[in-house]
């Protein structure tokens, strides 16, 4: 059980497109008004969208901690700021903190001193373009970044899509925005023509697009998504 004496963490959703703020439920902003200290990965995207939320906030009455993938110096302000019984709001980049996110070791941490931990709805990438694939959601991977080094991402690609095909299991990842075109260029040379593949591009925004098509098919209208947050899903 968690000490009376031990504050709290709250895990603050944030958007995957600032012009989308309508899929942070209005239960969040209270969480936020409730909270004394924040861990953020980026300190001014965090105080420009918790300004979006609620305008009144006034940003200096806060202490604010950047991640910076939570170091023990980050780690030990964060026991400190619990034992002094402090809320504590812990943001990510986008979407939802300690989802392929550094702030999972200073959840891990708030776990380990025995402190609550509320997780608060948001976007979640992962989830939404699962959600939106047709693919298998009974079974999942999600793979973070590939390797940038071409035999080790080609390797890798071989081998997620034999997992795929013999657990029937969707493998996700993702991809820095200025290299999605490249990665789609493998993924149709390395892949079998049966497999199915789901881009996912611009989550929650107004130009988004989810499509899932074979890699035969895709090879006949290869997209350009040069620059855009995306989400890729294989199922073999």
């Amino acid at each position: 059980m968690a000490s009376a004496a031990l504050g709290k963490v709250y895990l603050i959703p944030t958007f995957l497109d600032e012009r989308s703020l309508q899929t942070i439920p209005p239960y969040v902003t209270d969480a936020v008004k409730e909270c004394h200290v924040f861990f953020v990965e980026n300190e001014r995207s965090a105080r420009r969208f918790l300004k979006q939320l609620w305008k009144e906030m006034v940003i200096d009455n806060y202490e604010w901690f950047a991640i910076h993938k939570a170091e023990e110096e980050t780690r030990n302000h964060l026991r400190q700021q619990l034992q002094r019984g402090k809320t504590i709001g812990i943001l990510s980049e986008a979407g939802c903190p300690g989802v392929a996110d550094p702030g999972q070791l200073l959840v891990a941490t708030a776990q380990e001193m025995g402190a609550v931990v509320k997780p608060f709805v948001g976007p979640s990438s992962i989830l939404l373009a699962l959600m939106a694939s047709g693919m298998n959601g009974q079974q999942f991977k999600f793979n973070g970044y590939l390797p940038i080094d071409a035999a080790q991402r080609n390797k890798l690609l071989k081998e997620l899509e034999a997992e795929s095909i013999k657990n029937n299991c969707t493998q996700l990842f993702i991809e820095t925005p200025y290299r999605n075109n490249q990665l789609i260029d493998t993924l149709l040379t390395q892949c079998r023509p049966g497999s199915r593949l789901c881009i996912a591009v611009d989550l929650t925004g107004p130009d988004e697009v989810i499509k899932t098509h074979t890699i035969a098919e895709w090879q006949k209208r290869t997209p350009d998504i040069h620059k855009k947050p995306a989400m890729f899903l294989l199922l073999g």
